[in-house]
């Protein structure tokens, strides 16, 4: 069952207004400090961990606002100072931040203290499905909602003034930061491109130790051999809709038959915010779930994967860096792109093939583990796809964020040279 939807979010923000008017009022009376607060809508990971590490070594005070327990024994296993998001102690760090680093929207902080503080927006992913203001859910209210037209323009005017708080939004390439700019209603002033701090993981370091450490975060499902296929099926958000690919129990036959034939495992990456029943109706060592709760940041388990499946995720884009073959499987392009929308035409990312069900998807995976040069024909189109949308793939994209957010006016820690 979907945990989240636009409209119901939209809905609690405009029951939270007056909280709001409070803390910008606070904000005004509190002086900003020099400590970097940080969160992240998906727990302690993404963009947001690789630009605190660098704050971190650079001799910055760093404090990470937790949602809840999970989030706070992360940050603490990994060494950084928590505190939670929300209540008075959450309001007050985020008031005080002289620099406030986000992954999703300003509640990744605590909302009702960002005004007027330098606001950092990483995002999570490059845009292929449409989002922020060149997609009419974003501003969405419930049906039924009286005045929904015009609550619906003021959503749209609150969103356009948070996004002015916005400093500094990265972008893997120019060919993206269009699409930022476009979505958060923002300049090439504000939007740069740095390359997404959140792909760092995926190029640092050598390839057998990417490997190494990727297998160590799988196995918390289960054992997983060297010699073993590794599949990963990441379907995207649907705002609170079922997703159409959810398998039928024939269907999840002809996987299991599958992933016998070729000793593969499946793991399957629901949504955070769309979490649905996508495990086959009896047990199968073969097929585990990678959910959030398990692995907030999927994308260190990248370098063990074999072969991507997914519709509209920006997943598909980062894979392309380990050039990964990518399975598309859309059977609701036409739906989606009238509700949602994309950048450009579908197809010109997942190609006119794309698969519409579960048995074409089979067949094209049968094809690429059974066939070498079938493989080796997808990894080149995936890796030529990674090559338009990422600028930079040196795993030095935190940094560059850092030094941006420096050259803006941020000082140095106290005491350093």
């Amino acid at each position: 069952m979907a945990s989240f939807s636009f409209g119901t979010g939209n809905a609690a923000k405009l029951v939270r207004l007056p909280l709001y008017a409070l803390g910008r009022i606070g904000t005004f009376l509190v002086p900003r400090g020099d400590t970097w607060v940080f969160g992240c809508g998906a727990g302690v990971g993404d963009g947001a961990l690789a630009v605190q590490r660098e704050a971190s070594d650079a001799g910055h005070r760093t404090i990470w606002l937790t949602r809840d327990a999970r989030d706070e024994a992360d940050a603490k296993a990994l060494g950084i100072r928590t505190r939670r998001r929300d209540g008075l102690r959450g309001w007050w760090a985020t008031a005080r931040a002289g620099v406030l680093v986000v992954t999703h929207g300003l509640g990744d902080v605590n909302r009702y203290g960002s005004s007027d503080g330098f606001v950092v927006q990483l995002w999570h992913g490059i845009p292929l499905k449409r989002i922020g203001l060149d997609s009419p859910v974003t501003v969405q209210v419930p049906k039924g909602i009286p005045g929904a037209g015009l609550l619906g323009r003021a959503l749209t005017r609150m969103y356009r003034r948070a996004a002015q708080r916005i400093r500094i939004l990265p972008a893997a390439s120019h060919r993206s930061r269009g699409r930022l700019e476009s979505a958060f209603g923002l300049g090439d002033d504000r939007v740069i491109v740095t390359g997404e701090p959140r792909v760092d993981v995926l190029s640092t370091g050598t390839a057998e130790q990417r490997v190494a450490d990727a297998t160590a975060v799988l196995t918390r499902t289960g054992p997983l051999l060297s010699e073993q296929s590794a599949l990963l099926y990441a379907p995207t958000w649907r705002d609170g809709a079922a997703d159409p690919a959810v398998p039928t129990a024939e269907q999840w036959v002809r996987i299991v038959r599958l992933l016998e034939q070729h000793d593969a495992v499946l793991f399957i990456r629901s949504h955070p915010l769309g979490e649905g029943a996508y495990a086959p109706p009896w047990s199968s060592g073969r097929v585990r779930m990678l959910g959030a709760e398990l692995l907030p940041d999927v994308t260190p388990a990248l370098p063990r994967i074999d072969v991507l499946i997914t519709d509209y995720s920006s997943m598909a884009y980062d894979v392309g860096l380990l050039s990964m073959p990518v399975v598309y499987l859309a059977p609701d392009v036409a739906e989606y792109s009238a509700t949602r929308g994309f950048y450009g035409r579908y197809e010109d990312v997942a190609g006119d093939d794309y698969a519409r069900d579960w048995e074409t998807t089979i067949d094209r995976i049968d094809d690429m583990l059974g066939d070498p040069a079938a493989y080796s024909r997808a990894s080149d189109r995936s890796a030529a796809l990674s090559a338009q949308m990422h600028a930079h793939r040196d795993g030095r994209n935190a940094h560059r964020v850092y030094q941006a957010i420096r050259a803006r006016g941020i000082p140095a820690p106290k005491g350093a040279r």
